[in-house]
């Protein structure tokens, strides 16, 4: 039987959460970040996903060759899954797992619905200091702001909104943001046009999300952003992490250009669960 856990119970899957797995599902888990747990059994369980708080995917964790549980999968999807998928107009299942035995058992679990596949890479910044000068790529009129509550607080970029929307897709609230949380972003007139944020964390690694407007796109901002993100990574003692699609090629082009080092490669499935 699959069940959904309260937020209180989450610490129940700890044991269960590869060393070297995925951030996302340890943000999850340890609370920080937003999302839904799922496991075969309430007070022990053996095996289970979450699913993220953005609804950017579906992370399998723990025993992959959970035969109970993975017999059970589809009629769950179909049954619970896909109902609540489409309050939220997602149109896609997005599996991953938490550790490279999953992806076979996915395939298999799986294998009788059209089934598409990529792959990932993992990045992360292990030096001292970053490699990019400071402003070194900030063209004249465009201004970096540190992601704070001064920031926020005080309205200062006449499309806030912008930042607000960003962050909410992976946190529960600006101030679980800005207690947890590392972000910039760059202005333009006055209105935000890029932003470089922490999307999930375990408290130790930041995962990082980048995005620009698309009329602001070949000024780099992503890398001096990219910058003053990873100086104040390391000047608190986190870990900087990167996570792209592999055939995401300008995305990979700005973090081996800021000094990121690819540590692994994982595999993800996707199928419709279109109504």
């Amino acid at each position: 039987m699959i069940i959904e856990l309260e937020k209180k119970e989450f610490h129940n899957c700890e044991h269960l959460l590869h060393e070297n797995g995925l951030i996302e599902v340890k943000a999850i888990i340890e609370g920080i970040n937003p999302g839904r747990v799922f496991v075969d059994n309430q007070n022990s369980p053996a095996t289970g996903f979450v699913w993220l708080g953005n609804n950017d995917g579906f992370i399998f964790f723990g025993n992959e060759n959970n035969l109970a549980f993975n017999l059970e999968l589809n009629g769950f999807i179909e049954e619970v899954i896909k109902p609540e998928a489409a309050k939220v107009n997602l149109k896609w299942f997005e599996a991953l797992g938490d550790h490279a035995g999953w992806h076979k058992s996915l395939e298999e679990t799986f294998r009788h619905r059209p089934l598409g596949s990529w792959k990932q890479r993992v990045y992360q910044y292990s030096g001292i200091l970053p490699i990019i000068p400071e402003a070194t790529f900030l063209d004249s009129g465009y201004k970096v702001h540190k992601m704070d509550r001064h920031l926020y607080g005080n309205d200062r970029a006449a499309n806030m909104e912008v930042m607000v929307d960003k962050v909410l897709d992976s946190w529960s609230s600006m101030e679980e943001f800005f207690e947890h949380g590392i972000g910039y972003c760059a202005t333009f007139d006055n209105r935000i046009v890029s932003t470089c944020f922490t999307v999930f964390t375990n408290g130790k690694v930041h995962a990082i999300a980048i995005e620009t407007e698309k009329e602001h796109r070949g000024k780099k901002l992503g890398q001096q952003l990219t910058y003053h993100f990873i100086k104040a990574c390391v000047e608190a003692s986190k870990i900087a992490y990167w996570d792209c699609v592999e055939r995401n090629k300008p995305s990979i082009a700005v973090a081996e250009a800021c000094g990121f080092e690819m540590v692994k490669r994982y595999d993800g499935c996707e199928f419709s669960i279109r109504p």
